[in-house]
């Protein structure tokens, strides 16, 4: 039987401002195993953020367990849960982060400067541009992000997180900056990339996009209230053939 990606067991985040505890997370047991695609959604305060965080190795829970691939994450010190961090996990934001004046390519090959061992130029310049071609935009390899739509640099986002050949992708509000049709072709690269086997986590207040996922985790006040299979799951690209098809017609028209 496969190792779980993520393995939760009770577990908890709390925050102290002051005197005032702030429970982020009550006692959430969750696992997600290789090769799924799971959307995480919650209104404000839900703790779905926190538990970004946590997944992503940039917060600490404050009780319970957390595997990472089988690794106990509880047990590392900060250097360790770096390396971790870079080894395992690619991450996506809804805002791209992508430097103004750099390249495409060179955007995707910053994660690897952080690699330990270091690898050689020739091989982050081969792994990056393995990257762009995954996601469609080898072609612009050599763009600046002012040159791309937003939709291409949130490719480039997403190319930079799976540079690394990460275990996990972890996607926050990926959409929340896009038109709705560049937001369908998005999630028609994540399908894609599931379909490949990729494992995906992404965090969405949007019930339409959490449709393209294959899993939907609802929490509230910190914990998980439901946790369901996707019934009727929307496909990418079924959806960009209808829009085209409408505009067509109305074109005709």
């Amino acid at each position: 039987m496969s190792v779980p990606i993520i393995q939760l067991d009770d577990f908890r985040k709390t925050y102290v401002s002051g005197e005032v505890e702030v429970h982020a997370v009550r006692g959430v047991t969750l696992t997600i195993q290789p090769g799924e695609f799971v959307a995480i959604m919650g209104a404000s305060g839900s703790g779905k953020s926190t538990m970004m965080n946590t997944l992503g190795c940039l917060d600490r829970p404050t009780g319970g367990r957390f595997l990472l691939d089988g690794v106990d994450v509880l047990g590392l010190d900060r250097d360790q849960l770096a390396d971790l961090r870079n080894q395992k996990i690619g991450f996506v934001f809804q805002g791209f982060n992508l430097l103004a004046r750099t390249s495409a390519v060179e955007n995707v090959e910053l994660p690897m400067l952080y690699s330990r061992p270091p690898l050689p130029g020739a091989e982050q310049r081969r792994r990056a541009l393995k990257a762009l071609d995954l996601v469609g935009l080898a072609t612009r390899a050599d763009h600046t992000p002012s040159r791309l739509s937003g939709g291409q640099q949130q490719r480039v986002a997403i190319a930079r997180g799976l540079v690394n050949e990460p275990k996990l992708l972890l996607a926050d509000e990926p959409t929340g900056n896009l038109d709705s049709r560049t937001s369908i072709e998005i999630m028609g690269i994540f399908q894609k990339l599931n379909d490949q086997g990729i494992t995906i986590a992404m965090v969405t207040h949007e019930l339409d996009i959490a449709r393209y996922c294959r899993r939907v985790v609802v929490m509230r006040d910190g914990l998980v209230r439901s946790d369901e299979r996707v019934k009727d799951r929307l496909v990418a690209a079924e959806e960009i053939a209808k829009l085209e098809a409408e505009q067509k017609a109305v074109q005709l028209a």
